[in-house]
């Protein structure tokens, strides 16, 4: 099967410039090192090289978008279909103009900041905290220290499943908390941010205080996903986990974080299913000590194995 798809595929787009792969691991690519193969891996070459391929597909090929793994479990039968993971220097580029700023899907938010920091645009300090790339930002109107996506974003650029090129200006994403609702077959290209001007010594001091705050409250060093589940309305999420009792608590080689408890972590050699069947142990007790069902923020994609 994964021979005929990465076959069919080469016949039907026999010009495709990117890295076409089959059955490719994605464990290395992910933050918590776990998970099955790519069906097919595509890196394109570009954003034409990505209309080339998605217009080329079967529509009933499913189409995945992965980006820095940070927050993504892929369980452990891997995923069907294509994986796209966009890099290079079509989707990792920035460029500045004025106080606009504008960055390949590819860039990790952490290397946003400083090349804004560095232009003294102020206003996109709060991605120093953030371990994703800027497409997933998008997808998740991302946020931390008191910043979000959504309060600089202008517009955002995409490919859509049928290889069209999409534009949708900040209305047309429809973000709210840790959402966006522009359509879920775009795969985002490039955004372009607006900063205000600002001293580039308070800029990066902002920087390093976000840095620090992260590096005392987080277990930035372990293989992690970043937060497992969204703040409830009026809410922490950390502080309901921790009540139910479940700091430290392990499955399998999977573990809730000491150090911060709506972290779970790969401690000693987890699956994907230890570290999701963790995540559902701990919703089930939160939900038993005080009825709110958390959801998840991190990501999970792909086809679980059954238990022997």
């Amino acid at each position: 099967m994964t021979a005929s798809l990465h076959d069919s595929i080469r016949a039907a787009a026999p010009g495709l410039r990117g890295r076409l792969l089959a059955n490719q691991p994605l464990s290395e690519l992910t933050w918590f090192r776990v998970g099955g193969p790519a069906e097919v891996l595509f890196t394109p070459a570009d954003e034409e090289d990505l209309a080339a391929l998605l217009a080329a597909l079967d529509p009933e090929t499913p189409v995945t978008v992965i980006g820095l793994g940070s927050n993504l479990i892929v369980r452990d039968g891997g995923i069907p279909g294509v994986t796209v993971r966009l890099g290079g220097k079509a989707f990792g580029g920035i460029g500045i103009d004025g106080d606009t700023i504008r960055a390949g899907t590819a860039v990790p938010d952490m290397r946003l900041a400083k090349a804004a920091a560095e232009a003294g645009l102020d206003g996109l300090a709060f991605y120093r905290g953030i371990p994703g790339s800027v497409g997933g930002a998008l997808r998740m109107n991302a946020g931390a220290h008191g910043g979000e996506t959504t309060d600089v974003l202008v517009e955002t650029r995409g490919i859509d499943r049928r290889g069209s090129l999409r534009t949708f200006g900040h209305a047309e994403m429809g973000f709210s908390y840790r959402h966006c609702s522009a359509p879920e077959d775009v795969i985002f290209t490039s955004a372009l941010y607006r900063g205000r001007p600002g001293e580039r010594a308070a800029i990066e001091a902002e920087m390093e205080r976000v840095t620090a705050a992260r590096e005392a409250a987080q277990p930035i060093r372990e293989r992690t996903g970043g937060s497992t589940f969204r703040n409830p309305e009026g809410g922490k999420a950390w502080q309901l986990i921790d009540a139910a009792g479940c700091r430290g608590l392990t499955l399998g080689g999977a573990q809730v974080s000491p150090m911060h408890c709506n972290f779970l972590i790969n401690r000693d050699g987890a699956t994907a299913a230890d570290i999701e069947a963790l995540g559902e142990e701990v919703r089930h007790r939160v939900r038993e000590t005080s009825g709110v069902d958390l959801h998840w923020e991190i990501k999970r994609i792909g086809v679980a194995v059954e238990a022997a």
